[in-house]
């Protein structure tokens, strides 16, 4: 199946005003950037789509039980409604697809990476008044329920296994080779929930040279984001000469030159480098 193919200029201008103000609002709403990545990445969800996958949280938050206790209880809620009952759950052939990080085909689907899963889960808990939250572990996003001292861990791309201690230790080992550090068991913040899955789609068509154009619109999105890599105007650049936007691409690589210079002068001049071969291909 060809993944989506992105919406129109006009309409992908929309998209991207309506992302920049949402991620510099005081409080960025996780669904409502998620789904704008959605239909920048699809160009058949319309309003209409974006708004009927709001009400199907809406409708997965109705039916949880009012209130049903601590953390635990409220993990082991959201596994028995979602995870068991709606069927939500990931294999590893939903790291191939480009709609396993596309909010509205992980709701239609009830397949998804780990991240989007987690936002599945997280959006419906936190209508339901859950006290949840994203944990960033390395190499594997799950969701956390309570306060530090009562945390608990749950993997919704295992259908919302509520996980011990040493799973999560597992989890990080098996990710990274390095043991588990307690600042990964942080609470992420939203915007770093969407750069993360902006840097999965920019993975995902890093493997296929031939959807640079998916490429592209994941870093001029994550350059959206008030806080982002510096590195990622520079991958901008690359992009725009490899699609033969040799002056556009040129001058990002200038841009991203004198950022360099004032911390690797040596680096600079590499870059600036690249941006007067990208000149010469006018010639």
């Amino acid at each position: 199946m060809r993944p989506p193919c992105p919406p129109p200029p006009e309409r992908s201008a929309e998209l991207r005003r309506r992302f920049a103000e949402e991620a510099r609002s005081e409080r960025p709403d996780l669904s409502a950037l998620c789904l704008l990545v959605g239909a920048e990445a699809d160009g058949t969800l319309d309003e209409a789509g974006m708004d009927a996958a709001q009400v199907e949280l809406d409708r997965l938050a109705g039916q949880l039980p009012y209130r049903p206790g601590g953390p635990r209880a409220w993990a082991l809620a959201l596994r028995e409604l979602l995870g068991d009952r709606a069927g939500f759950h990931g294999t590893p052939a939903d790291y191939q697809r480009l709609e396993s990080s596309l909010l509205h085909e992980v709701l239609r689907r009830r397949r998804g990476l780990p991240i989007l899963l987690s936002v599945v889960w997280m959006e419906v808990a936190r209508r339901a008044g859950a006290p949840v939250y994203g944990v960033a572990l390395p190499g594997h996003f799950v969701i956390g329920f309570g306060p530090p001292e009562e945390q608990v861990l749950a993997d919704p791309f295992d259908g919302g296994r509520v996980l011990t201690g040493a799973d999560a230790e597992l989890l990080v080992a098996g990710a990274t080779g390095a043991p588990l550090d307690p600042s990964h068991l942080a609470p992420a913040d939203p915007l770093d929930v969407v750069l993360r899955i902006l840097n999965n789609i920019r993975a995902w068509a890093a493997a296929r040279p031939e959807r640079s154009d998916v490429a592209l619109w994941a870093v001029e999105l994550s350059l959206l984001l008030p806080s982002h890599p510096a590195r990622l105007r520079y991958e901008r650049g690359r992009l725009l000469v490899g699609r033969g936007d040799f002056v556009g691409g040129a001058e990002e690589l200038e841009a991203y030159a004198e950022v360099v210079a004032a911390v690797d002068e040596q680096g600079a001049e590499r870059v600036r480098g690249e941006a007067r071969a990208a000149r010469a291909l006018l010639n």
